[in-house]
């Protein structure tokens, strides 16, 4: 199928600037953030969060977080300046799950391109026995690129998926200054505590 778009285009909402996922350098800290690193999530009593942990490494690689029904898992990765990574990034990933045997359906939601994927799950011996809905969204902002995968009510109910989509629109990615090449993922960490507004604000 044609795409009318460059696979190098930036995939984001026209309100970005004003309206989020925020870069650090856009961020007004209206509210108190729990710090994760590359990533800073609104510190909100009816939020759960908890880290993804690879097990080789001991690193943190996801920041999951739970909002009523809703589960929000986010990853931020390293991109151009100029060029974006999430029209490529779908396409590859809607290839990933048809190979596995799953569906997927393109659409176009608050935030921009989206997949709505039937993945299939897999039992202790590698056999097929279900799936599961999740939907993949993904914006891209200045030399980062911000990844969501949505499961749960949001799915579906269309208030559980504007709040999710408010949430993570939300969020601020720390992109420092250090050289990382694309696709890598921005360094995560268990958080230290919350990063307060600033005073007056």
């Amino acid at each position: 199928m044609n795409e009318i778009y460059s696979s190098t285009d930036k995939s984001a909402p026209n309100d970005r600037l004003s309206a989020g996922p925020f870069d650090v350098a856009e961020a007004q800290n209206v509210t108190p953030f729990v710090e994760f690193g590359g990533l800073r999530v609104p510190a909100r009593a009816d939020l759960t969060l908890r880290v993804e942990v690879e097990d080789a490494t001991g690193h943190v690689i996801a920041v999951s977080i739970d909002l009523g029904g809703s589960s929000l898992q986010v990853q931020a990765f390293a991109a151009p300046r100029s060029e974006g990574l999430w029209h490529t990034l779908r396409a590859e990933l809607e290839q990933s799950v048809i190979s596995q045997g799953g569906e997927v359906e393109r659409r176009v939601g608050s935030l921009g391109q989206e997949l709505l994927a039937k993945v299939p799950t897999l039992d202790a011996n590698g056999g097929r026995n279900g799936t599961r809905l999740a939907r993949f969204v993904g914006v891209d902002g200045p030399r980062w690129f911000l990844r969501g995968v949505i499961a749960g009510a949001a799915i579906n109910d269309p208030r559980a998926a504007a709040e999710i989509d408010d949430l993570f629109r939300s969020l601020i990615v720390v992109r420092d200054n250090t050289p990382l090449p694309p696709r890598d993922l921005l360094p995560l960490r268990m958080p230290g505590g919350t990063i307060a507004p600033p005073r007056g604000a």
